[in-house]
């Protein structure tokens, strides 16, 4: 197995990470140049993503092979943080979708200047910009094909500008809050594929999450009671075992869940979509000179004594920092 190694963000060490699926993920995406092209397009569609979902985390012989009990201690998951009671999440679905005592487990900064993670994550920092420090082309999506080729409003608007990449692996908890306050002017989706989003699939693979389904929401946070931060997009990928992307934003813990339209106001830090089991990641893009991000984070990417796929496979550090939902990641410049 190749190592690939983290930061924890709380407890300031470096660890190391246990991939679930490790090895029939190395399987398919190290074969993918010898696989023929119906074949692997099968591997990374919705059909088998559902299949392999329904095996793992509905049916009862997955339930049987994974042990709940066993796969929750094995995961790490803090039994006191859970909303429901524990013995209640008794099928893999149960324990992957599963709400937590967000409003006291995961505190959020009062301070409205500061933008929050959208999710419990290994989260990464970028910059389209070629002076930027964190300047990285083209190596985990294609800006443009991202958003969607037909959007050229909003490949405008975040030209130049920076971003953050949050990957969600199968332990965490698999609901995105919301990481600013503001107006959403757009919302779609886009469909394509279910590739993984391990990393092994994504050096091999390249700019899967521009190539996957994804739900897009565009906010503006420079109205009253925003962030102030200018346009904003958020933007949710699927992936392989992630049967859908549920909106279901809520103004008080997850009381009255409702579709995120346009018009609608988002409240920084409130749940606003679940993805269906599985690991998955969530992109945000700011526009340029509008958002600083935390210097631990920046600091943390750029460590050269971290052994992980993305600095190997890319030939620079590209070094993920482990955080919480709602925590700060940037701040207003």
């Amino acid at each position: 197995m190749t190592q690939h190694q983290f930061i924890d963000r709380e407890a300031l060490k470096v660890k190391d990470e246990v991939f679930y699926g490790d090895r029939i993920i190395r399987f398919i995406y190290s074969k993918k140049r010898e696989m023929p092209c119906v074949l692997y397009k099968i591997f990374s569609s919705k059909r088998l993503s559902d299949f392999l979902g329904f095996f793992y985390y509905d049916s009862f012989i997955g339930s049987k092979i994974t042990k709940t009990k066993e796969f929750m201690d094995r995961m790490g998951i803090d039994y006191s943080e859970c909303l429901e009671n524990p013995r209640l999440l008794n099928t893999p679905r149960k324990i992957f979708e599963r709400k937590i005592l967000y409003w006291t487990k995961r505190p959020m900064p009062e301070d409205e200047r500061y933008i929050v993670s959208p999710a419990d994550s290994k989260v990464m920092l970028g910059s389209f910009a070629e002076t930027s420090l964190l300047y990285i082309k083209n190596k985990f999506f294609q800006y443009q094909e991202l958003l969607g080729i037909d959007k050229m409003e909003w490949i405008e608007r975040f030209k130049n500008g920076d971003f953050a990449i949050f990957r969600l692996t199968p332990d965490k908890y698999h609901y995105n809050h919301t990481p600013v306050s503001g107006l959403v002017i757009d919302f779609y989706s886009i469909d394509g594929y279910y590739h993984s989003c391990h990393p092994e699939a994504i050096v091999t693979l390249c700019t899967p999450h521009s190539k996957n389904k994804r739900v897009i929401t565009i906010i503006n946070t420079d109205v009253d009671g925003g962030t102030c931060i200018g346009i904003v997009a958020m933007v949710e990928v699927a992936a392989l075992l992630i049967g859908d992307i549920v909106q279901c934003y809520s103004e008080y813990r997850y009381n009255n869940p409702q579709n995120i339209y346009k018009g609608i106001f988002l409240k920084r830090g409130q749940p606003k979509s679940l993805f269906r089991p599985g690991s998955s990641t969530t992109i945000l893009l700011f526009q340029r000179d509008r958002v600083a991000f935390s210097p631990d984070l920046i600091k943390n990417s750029r460590r050269h004594d971290i052994a992980n796929i993305y600095s190997r496979g890319f030939g620079t550090p590209l070094v993920e920092t482990d955080v919480k939902v709602r925590s700060p990641i940037g701040k207003k410049i």
